[in-house]
């Protein structure tokens, strides 16, 4: 596995004075939080990241009772915001939301990552697992997931995928499909996942992959056509859209997790207090309702918590840095 640079953190010293002002654990639990809370989400404003980031901090806010603020950083396949949020003071008020890409698969693609998923972060909690959706632009013509690929094989190089750049599932989504499908396309890089819809739409990207919470009103607002999702089953927002499996290539089946973590040094007390927060968010009537308007599953209790989610954070590195050195 490669070597991966440990940010510098703050003075230790200086941590420990604030807890001997502040008193015990127990007491700066309680006065946490007295002052808003920051979540760095490391992609542009419209993304499913940016959907899922403030859905989670509208409920946690709730419960909370603190004002959580949603900063975008994008850039980079999201390592801008996830370095800046790792390097951020380890109290509990900036915490960063990342997924599969930003958290796992980046250890793989990035030879000088600035930061280290497992060693600078606290695990709070796995909130989502979202099925990826294949959608293409109307001007491009193609109706199904047979089409494109015959396309792609007839035109090598030719078709383009719009993409928040590596380590973004956006990203790593395609780059699978067309290792798994022996293709070649070109990979174009937005700052997020919202600015390449809007070349979608003006059909200058021919297609694009991303989680249902951006993809479903894509396509029920006809403005793209999605061809394939890989949920074992069709989804009821999607009805006439089939799995991959059915649509001919069931080998192609990734789903995305979703999480929060915090600064490594939070803590104890703080981060059981955010982790609450986090289950009271994914209890929530609201939030239930909007995760099946857009087909987004939340993870059982026994998966979702911190030791659970670090756990997953560990061995999806160890996957991605597998998968990604058979792709090359």
């Amino acid at each position: 596995m490669r070597k991966i640079q440990a940010l510098i953190k703050g003075s230790v010293g200086a941590i420990g004075l604030a807890m001997t002002v502040a008193g015990p654990m127990t007491a700066m639990a309680q006065e946490f939080p007295n002052k808003p809370i920051t979540i760095i989400v490391g992609a542009a404003p419209g993304g499913a990241t940016d959907l899922l980031a403030r859905l989670m901090g509208r409920e946690m806010s709730e419960y909370l009772g603190a004002n959580v603020v949603i900063e975008n950083v994008p850039g980079a396949g999201a390592t801008i915001g996830m370095t800046q949020g790792a390097s951020a003071e380890p109290d509990g008020y900036t915490l960063s939301f990342g997924n599969m890409g930003h958290l796992a698969a980046n250890v793989a693609i990035y030879d000088d990552l600035p930061f280290d998923p497992i060693e600078d972060f606290e695990p709070i909690g796995n909130v989502a697992n979202v099925p990826m959706v294949l959608t293409v632009s109307n001007q491009s013509g193609f109706e199904t997931l047979e089409d494109f690929l015959t396309y792609m094989e007839e035109n090598p190089g030719l078709a383009n995928f719009g993409t928040s750049g590596p380590g973004s599932t956006g990203w790593l989504a395609p780059s699978l499909l067309l290792s798994l499908a022996e293709l070649e396309a070109e990979l174009v890089t937005y700052q997020g996942a919202g600015p390449a819809l809007n070349d979608l739409f003006a059909g200058v990207m021919d297609a694009q992959i991303d989680q249902t919470a951006t993809m479903i009103p894509v396509h029920t607002e006809g403005q793209a056509k999605a061809l394939a999702i890989t949920s074992e089953e069709r989804i009821d927002q999607l009805p006439d859209v089939p799995t991959f499996a059915e649509a001919g290539m069931p080998e192609f089946d990734m789903v995305v997790w979703n999480g929060l973590v915090a600064p490594a040094g939070t803590p104890e007390d703080v981060l059981v207090r955010l982790e609450e927060a986090v289950n009271h968010a994914l209890e929530s009537e609201a939030l239930n309702e909007r995760y099946v308007e857009l087909a987004m599953q939340a993870p059982s209790p026994e998966v979702r918590g911190r030791e659970a989610f670090g756990a997953l954070i560990q061995s999806d590195v160890e996957r991605w840095l597998s998968v990604l050195t058979d792709m090359d």
